[in-house]
């Protein structure tokens, strides 16, 4: 099994946009999928379809398993540890951790993806950010950016963090930000500085096709439909 931890240089970035195109990919090309995000805030129960554990659970093909792919739900847009506090309810990181883990240890799937919430510096608990939690899991990190201007500084600094954690960044997206300069351009100057990690394009297309993002992730790539 290959597993990713999906962490973004900010918030409402692409995260999940490019989470699910990578799972969807991923079916394409045969492979069993799998996804957790052990917290979400901001859902509604009662409308949970635009939710990210929905649109996850939907870019693997299993749409009713929406509630197991994030078990800790709170209902106000705020960070996770608030959210939880307006419900009378308090978030441990090592109650996160262990929740990781044991799903990690079930699951047997080719690709499991870990989507984090918020950005990598992003507070988790009262004590503990989003890096403790991928700090403490060591996974191989899909680090998502935006192609806002101001980026740049955004992405080398989260760069720097994450290794300086010993934390491995398998690849990097750049996920088109609405109202912001040429993609393109900005890709290629971050490439000028950012030379360890492949560094790829997600426009802000439902229908974008991840498959090179998918084939750097399979051990054993194959079309859908190919018994071999």
């Amino acid at each position: 099994m290959k597993a990713l931890f999906v962490a973004g240089t900010g918030t409402d970035l692409g995260k999940t946009h490019v989470a699910c195109a990578l799972l969807r990919a991923a079916r394409a090309r045969g492979l069993s999928v799998d996804a957790f995000k052990p917290v979400v805030s901001g859902l509604d129960p009662d409308a949970p379809e635009t939710s990210d554990p929905a649109r996850l659970a939907a870019a693997m093909g299993r749409p009713e398993a929406w509630e197991s792919i994030s078990p800790r739900r709170y209902r106000a847009p705020l960070a996770p540890h608030l959210a939880a506090r307006l419900e009378g309810d308090t978030l441990v990181m090592n109650d996160l951790i262990a929740d990781c883990r044991a799903w990690l240890a079930e699951s047997d799937a080719d690709l499991a993806l870990v989507e984090g919430a918020g950005g990598v510096m992003s507070p988790m608990t009262d004590e503990a950010t989003n890096l403790d939690l991928m700090a403490a899991l060591g996974l191989p990190v899909l680090l998502v950016a935006g192609s806002y201007l101001g980026t740049a500084s955004h992405l080398l600094t989260a760069l720097a963090v994450l290794r300086a954690r010993g934390l491995t960044v398998a690849a990097v997206v750049v996920s088109e930000s609405l109202d912001a300069p040429d993609l393109d351009q900005t890709v290629e100057m971050l490439r000028a500085f950012e030379r360890q990690a492949p560094i790829l394009v997600a426009p802000r297309d439902p229908a974008w096709d991840a498959g090179e993002l998918a084939r750097l992730f399979s051990d054993h790539p194959r079309e859908s439909g190919d018994p071999s």
